[in-house]
């Protein structure tokens, strides 16, 4: 599966331009722009395996810090404090992994970005 199969080339381009720079990713305007906060739950974890460099189910801290490349080889990888920062928003357990079944869903907010938060947790700065 390639990205472009379910999201826009030129949406995704969008989103990584908007932060391309370091410490400007933020989670729920890359949603926002990418197109995944408009896909059904089912899309998003189409997503989520793809992003799952393991396939273990979970995303942990290593695999985060890939996110952006998932969606553009030459993209940068998150810095430290932006891969703690979606890792604190989506892991609803504190067990240090965002897991795919229920994180996407729309009862926890990923597409709930008027509300403030992402997967139904408050960002943090």
């Amino acid at each position: 599966m390639s990205i472009t199969d379910v999201l826009s080339a030129d949406d995704i381009a969008a989103a990584l331009q908007e932060c391309q720079d370091p410490d400007t990713f933020e989670p729920q305007k890359f949603f926002q722009t990418s197109g995944l906060a408009k896909m059904s739950a089912s899309q998003v974890k189409d997503v989520f395996r793809f992003i799952d460099n393991d396939q273990s189910g979970y995303l942990d801290e290593e695999e985060l810090k890939f996110f952006l490349q998932k969606f553009e080889s030459g993209a940068r990888e998150l810095t430290e404090s932006e891969t703690k920062s979606l890792m604190a928003a989506a892991d609803n357990d504190g067990d240090g992994k965002i897991g795919a079944d229920g994180m996407f869903t729309p009862v926890h907010g990923i597409r709930d970005f008027s509300s403030g938060s992402i997967w139904g947790r408050e960002l943090r700065p």
